[in-house]
This record gives C-alpha cells, sequence and structure tokens, in this order.
C-alpha cells in the first residue's frame, strides 16, 4: 500500500513538472504546406536560372509561410512566418531611412519581388539575412522582447490572420532560422522571392516578366 501511494505521489510530481516544462517551453510550430504559387515561382526560377544556381527562399504572404529550396528547386524546409502588419506589395518610399517609431501602421509593409539576399547583421549584432535592403526589410529570428506582441503564440497559431504584427521584417521560429535559412542565405548571398498578395504574381518577377527590374540590397541598415 505505501509503495503504491509512493509511486502514485511519484507520478503526480512528475506530471506536475512537465507540465511546468511544457508551460516553459515555447510553442510548437506547425508545418507549412507547399502553396502553388510558391511551388510556381519556385520551378520557373529554377528553369529560367534566375537563383543562379544556389539555394533560395520563397516567402508566401498570403500564406504567411515561408519555403526554402535547394539549388535544384527541391522544397527543403518550411514554416509560418510573420510579417509586416499592413497589406500590400509596396514600401513607402524612404521607409528605410525613418525610425521606427515615425512609422505609421498602415506603412507597415513586407514588400513583394525579387529580392537578391545577401548575409548581414543588425544594429544590435544579430546575424540576419537582408531581403529590401532600400526598405530595411530583413528575414530574422523571431523576437520575443515585447511580450505583448505574443509572436510565437502567433506563429504557433492555426489561423495565418494574427501572423501581421512586424515593421515589414519577415519574423521566423528561431530553430527554423538556424536550420534551414542561415544555411541557405545567412552564408552567402542569395535570392529570397516574396509573392504578392494584392498584385499579379508574375508582374513582379523578371523570370515571368522580363520588362521588370529587379530591386537588389547593398549594405547595413537596422533591422525593422
Amino acid at each position: 500500500m505505501k509503495t503504491g501511494i509512493s509511486c502514485s505521489r511519484a507520478a503526480a510530481a512528475a506530471l506536475l513538472l512537465a507540465s511546468a516544462a511544457a508551460l516553459a517551453a515555447p510553442p510548437a510550430m506547425p508545418a507549412a504546406p507547399l502553396t502553388a504559387d510558391a511551388q510556381r515561382i519556385a520551378q520557373a526560377a529554377v528553369a529560367a536560372r534566375d537563383n543562379a544556381g544556389g539555394a533560395f527562399a520563397v516567402v508566401d504572404k498570403k500564406a504567411a509561410s515561408v519555403f526554402v529550396f535547394d539549388a535544384k528547386g527541391t522544397l527543403l524546409g518550411a514554416s509560418p512566418v510573420l510579417l509586416g502588419l499592413a497589406r500590400g506589395d509596396d514600401s513607402v518610399p524612404g521607409i528605410g531611412e525613418r525610425p521606427m517609431a515615425k512609422i505609421r501602421p498602415h506603412e507597415r509593409t513586407t514588400s513583394a519581388g525579387r529580392f537578391a539576399s545577401e548575409p548581414g547583421r543588425n544594429t544590435g549584432g544579430e546575424d540576419i539575412v537582408w531581403v529590401d535592403y532600400d526598405a530595411a526589410i530583413s528575414m530574422h529570428r523571431v523576437r520575443t522582447t515585447n511580450k505583448a506582441d505574443r509572436r510565437l503564440e502567433r506563429l504557433a497559431s492555426p489561423t495565418i490572420a494574427d501572423n501581421r504584427i512586424s515593421y515589414g521584417c519577415i519574423n521566423v521560429p528561431a530553430a527554423f532560422y538556424d536550420a534551414y535559412v542561415k544555411p541557405a542565405l545567412g552564408q552567402r548571398r542569395g535570392v529570397v522571392y516574396v509573392v504578392p498578395e494584392s498584385s499579379p504574381v508574375a508582374a513582379h518577377f523578371d523570370f515571368m516578366n522580363p520588362a521588370r527590374d529587379a530591386r537588389a540590397p547593398s549594405a547595413a541598415r537596422p533591422a525593422l
């Protein structure tokens, strides 16, 4: 009888510890299914050799997801992301020069298009991937310093309705960033394709419409 009580107490204690650990651990991130637009862009980019023979990423804003591909267009990994608060495919001119406090809610967009990415660091010394340098937009590990933003919970939720929160940057789960984004884009120049959400897909990519010019980043700037 005493043994039974002892085991029962031990089991209860173990359950409490497990529950506490689960509460302390970050929420699990759901998988992101490959979207038709992301697959179409990846296939077209490889066929046109637009990715310059290197790994690349496709960010589908409508699905709030990122997909990392190898040089041949094979999907390596996919994850939900957080995006700019405001919907739209263009950035406000000069927004990359403004302090964050001067950026209004409707200006917090994640610009769409083809971007020549490059590794960099923000003003805090964190390694990031510059996407749209002129608009100060990067892809980086999700930050949890402002608890009111509930960014981890937003990433883990089953809906994409709450994935709009950033100033324009693409927030990625830290584990996914380290496992897929950093090896593919964090050590060399690459390409990031951001799928538009309010304009035609082909209008933003040279390999689908040669009349368009791609925009490229250059040096270091504070990430939004």
